[in-house]
């Protein structure tokens, strides 16, 4: 969020300074551990509709703003296709009622396409007769997350926007429009913030990235868990990222033998070609999230704001944030707040 945001206030011609407590790597961020998916349908099982209308606006604004950006950032709308095993299908039953109760409180989206054997196999040439049934949801994407934040930082060396690595703030370091200050100040910390405001938390997650060159799945594939939902989300050169888990605690120790023996099992299960792969990395990062599971946006001052509480969701929400920011900045208003339900704090 923090990059983003500083890559497109310095193209509207501000001059804009990144303090990161961590180096340019991001090593430290949820944002470099994540499968980047774009599913708003999808995600619909587990979240709310405000969440769900910016994804849709984010499948419109991400095609706009990697244009702007001079590295390639993989970028695909190729669908998301979900899958199950037999002893899963009441699981599967109840998943697709969830995204049809979605599909007529937002008739917007895509119609979600039921598809048999058949048909499945000419969607996915890879999983023929591996599946009897798969749901379809058109339209929805991904993009490639460590690409993205290497052009994103490109992008800030070329606008000369100043970056101050291992350099921790907080808000309180800075007096927005005084003499010798900025006049905005933006708080992108994630985690980082959670002494300012005490609703964060943190979720781990934990992902699995492959190298499988036997495996060609051309969209990212969920198959329905009686635990949850396991996704895997095709990147470029046959590499996979695996994941599912959310844990209620912040402890960033390496993957459990459970999760990993349980995630690769699922992969297995869905393609067998990856009992081949090699295992590139196994990680683990906990997600900066508010008591509510929503994004927030907090006023701290007259020109200090907190964007915040990105959770699961960052890359499918992440343009609807910038926007509703932008919007602000540029008229101290926001009419996009509203159409996302999102409502500024007052700290």
């Amino acid at each position: 969020m923090g990059r983003l945001l500083a890559h497109s206030l310095a193209r509207l011609g501000h001059r804009v300074d990144v303090y990161e407590a961590q180096g340019p790597d991001a090593l430290g961020s949820a944002a470099r551990v994540a499968a980047a998916m774009l599913a708003p349908l999808a995600e619909s099982a587990i979240t709310e509709l405000p969440v769900v209308r910016m994804g849709q606006h984010a499948l419109k604004r991400w095609p706009e703003l990697l244009h702007e950006l001079q590295l390639p950032v993989f970028f695909q709308q190729n669908g998301t296709l979900i899958v199950w095993h037999r002893q899963d299908a009441s699981e599967a039953q109840r998943f697709a009622q969830l995204l049809a109760r979605t599909q007529t409180q937002l008739p917007s989206l895509p119609a979600l396409q039921s598809l048999e054997n058949t048909a499945l196999a000419e969607k996915e040439p890879a999983l023929q007769d591996r599946f009897q049934n798969a749901l379809y949801l058109p339209e929805e994407g991904q993009l490639d997350n460590r690409q993205l934040l290497v052009s994103l930082l490109d992008s800030l060396q070329t606008q000369q926007v100043g970056l101050h690595w291992n350099n921790a703030k907080s808000p309180e370091d800075f007096s927005p429009g005084n003499a010798g200050q900025p006049d905005w100040v933006f708080d992108c910390r994630g985690l980082g913030a959670r002494q300012e405001w005490s609703a964060l938390r943190g979720v781990r997650g934990e992902v699995i990235r492959l190298h499988a060159p036997e495996v060609t799945l051309q969209r990212p594939t969920r198959l329905i868990h009686p635990r949850y939902p396991i996704y895997i989300a095709p990147k470029p050169d046959h590499v996979f990222v695996i994941g599912a888990t959310e844990i209620e605690t912040e402890d960033l120790s390496p993957a459990s033998v459970r999760s990993t023996l349980e995630l690769l099992s699922a992969a297995y299960t869905v393609h067998s070609g990856f009992a081949e792969a090699r295992i590139l990395e196994i990680s683990t990062q906990a997600r900066p999230t508010l008591s509510n599971n929503l994004p927030g946006i907090r006023q701290i001052g007259p020109c200090s704001l907190q964007i915040n509480g990105l959770y699961r969701h960052g890359f499918l929400i992440a343009p609807a944030m910038l926007d509703i920011v932008l919007e602000w900045v540029q008229s101290h208003n926001t009419t996009l707040a509203a159409q996302f339900s999102l409502k500024f704090e007052h700290a």
